[in-house]
């Protein structure tokens, strides 16, 4: 593994993937500082509390960009209100025994049980559609009428039936002419 793709802004990550999302953390803090009018306190203090309420930096640069704009919001004289603690979801230290909880921003357990629910409806739909397309070829296929399943079997009895009357026609015929010629 080459460590030095998991390098980001002096932090060194333990997965490739963490050190992926450090790096789309970056481009967001790029994308911010381009767009941040920093006159205008009021608006700065509205970004802040918006990333951290959606939880949108979970790394240290991001969580570093965050603590730089709070550090410069608090040397604000024109500030009104109190600004909000770097919120990290995280837990650093664990001990056996401890009933620690992660909130967990990407799956509420709402959405968990939904999903089951889904997979059981979506199970039972399907079986039900699939009898129901069973019972439709059964159908046709026992449909006097011709149809795409039983059109060889329907035009074979057709035509047999047909030779059939043809055959008693002609022995009817034949024996009409059998009858006439005898009485001659």
């Amino acid at each position: 593994m080459n460590e030095n793709n998991n390098i980001v802004k002096g932090y060194c990550f333990g997965t490739a993937e963490d050190a992926e999302i450090a790096r789309q953390e970056e481009n967001k803090i790029d994308y911010l500082e381009e767009h941040m009018d920093y006159g205008k306190t009021e608006n700065m203090l509205l970004i802040y509390k918006k990333a951290v309420e959606s939880r949108i930096f979970n790394t240290p640069v991001g969580w570093e960009y965050l603590k730089t704009l709070q550090k410069e919001l608090n040397e604000r004289n024109d500030l009104k209100e109190e600004v909000p603690p770097v919120a990290l979801y995280t837990v650093f230290a664990h001990r056996v025994g401890d009933d620690i909880k992660i909130p967990s921003p990407r799956i509420p357990e709402k959405a968990k049980d939904n999903t089951k629910k889904k997979f059981v409806t979506s199970v039972v739909v399907n079986v039900i559609l699939t009898a129901v397309i069973a019972a439709m070829f059964y159908i046709a296929y026992q449909s006097d009428h011709p149809n795409i399943l039983n059109y060889e079997n329907n035009l074979v009895n057709k035509y047999a039936q047909w030779e059939q009357e043809l055959s008693e026609r002609e022995n009817a015929v034949r024996e009409k002419e059998r009858n006439l010629m005898i009485d001659k």
